[in-house]
């Protein structure tokens, strides 16, 4: 009689909600293009709200956050998240990390448009000197395992630097 085979592992489900809130009616809802604003709320259950409308270049308000800002966003907090964690699993002490990313966006002559890139340049510092080989090469996993990189179709490069801390 054989044994019978372990289970294979199980893939985890995570969801997410969320809601997005139009707070853009000025009275005449959209009977017109200009008639509106594109203010809206993304709400989430126990925490604040982020106040975001579209990018001013589509008739939004620059002092809010727009989709493209949180999607580039998003790429980067997945890619500190999981630097961090392998950081510290590998002995590294991270004692600063900051990321200057910056995300393009083509817009069609038809009005569609896509990501076309999106680049990380995070600026670590590390608490000494023979940490810095470790921590740059940790990027390329972090990269790997980044869950919102991986389901993005345009590339996502990381430029980090490096620093020791004083």
């Amino acid at each position: 009689m054989t044994e019978p085979k372990p289970a294979a592992p199980r893939a985890a489900r995570h969801d997410y909600q969320v809601d997005v809130v139009w707070t853009g009616n000025t009275g005449q809802g959209t009977s017109s293009y200009r008639s509106y604003k594109r203010t809206h709320e993304v709400r989430a259950a126990g925490k604040d709200s982020i106040n975001a409308s579209a990018d001013p270049v589509f008739r939004g308000d620059a002092d809010r956050y727009n989709p493209e800002e949180l999607l580039v966003a998003s790429l980067s907090q997945c890619h500190m998240l999981w630097f961090l964690h392998l950081a510290a699993d590998c002995g590294v002490v991270v004692t600063g990390y900051r990321d200057h990313a910056r995300g393009v966006l083509l817009e069609n002559a038809d009005g569609t448009g896509q990501f076309t890139e999106v680049v990380l340049s995070p600026e670590v510092t590390v608490a000494d000197r023979a940490s810095v080989d470790v921590a740059e090469a940790l990027h390329e996993r972090a990269h790997e395992l980044c869950y919102i990189a991986r389901s993005v179709t345009f590339p996502v490069t990381c430029s980090p630097t490096t620093r020791i801390a004083n």
